[in-house]
């Protein structure tokens, strides 16, 4: 077997792997499945499956990190130069896995799941140095309290605004959510560096 033909069919027990774990979600929620009801629904075998992940968290855990990989490569390309359209192109990016994200961040997903989206948020908020809207956080990030604080709140009210604009059938667009979204951090931001 060529390598082209294997990385072929990995990538095709991938595909039916996380539309068996999303279609399980939504019927069941993610807390109630097993990687026996998993593997069944994609009709892949045990040891296919075990090869690859360790167990639903590990599936799932990969599936976010090819999500964020995806994000971090749009956002990467926009550079410090247009920092509030990081943002709409986060909200694009949500658009484009907005099943993964409604199935794993609503009421039938996972506490585990929105805890790791918020870390990776926050990191991603810390890292980029810059918040929303535009100016650089450094100030605003100088006090202990407010540089964890401040980018662990901004990246909870991120995780609630994805999942009421999944929730709401997206009613704004992605830059009409993200200018919205931004306007709030930005606020928050100006507000730590009072403190």
């Amino acid at each position: 077997m060529t390598q082209n033909s294997a990385n072929l069919r990995v990538r095709r027990m991938q595909k039916l792997l996380r539309e068996a774990l999303l279609d399980l979600i939504e019927e069941r929620g993610f807390d109630a499945l097993t990687v026996s009801e998993i593997i069944e629904r994609a009709m892949v075998s045990r040891t296919a499956f075990y090869r690859h992940y360790q167990d639903k968290y590990d599936l799932v855990e990969q599936i976010f990190e090819e999500a964020m990989s995806a994000l971090l490569n749009a956002v990467g390309e926009l550079g410090q130069e247009h920092p509030a359209e990081i943002w709409v192109t986060f909200f694009e990016h949500i658009a484009v896995y907005a099943r993964l994200y409604r199935a794993l961040l609503g009421s039938k997903g996972s506490p585990w799941f929105v805890r790791r989206m918020r870390a990776a948020l926050s990191g991603l908020i810390k890292e980029r140095g810059r918040h929303p809207h535009g100016p650089d956080t450094s100030s605003y990030l100088s006090h202990g309290f407010s540089n964890e604080f401040v980018p662990d709140l901004v990246s909870a009210m991120f995780v609630e605004t994805i999942t009421w604009w999944l929730e709401h059938e997206r009613p704004y667009t992605p830059r009409e959510i993200a200018t919205k979204v931004a306007l709030l951090a930005s606020a928050l931001f100006k507000e730590a560096s009072t403190w």
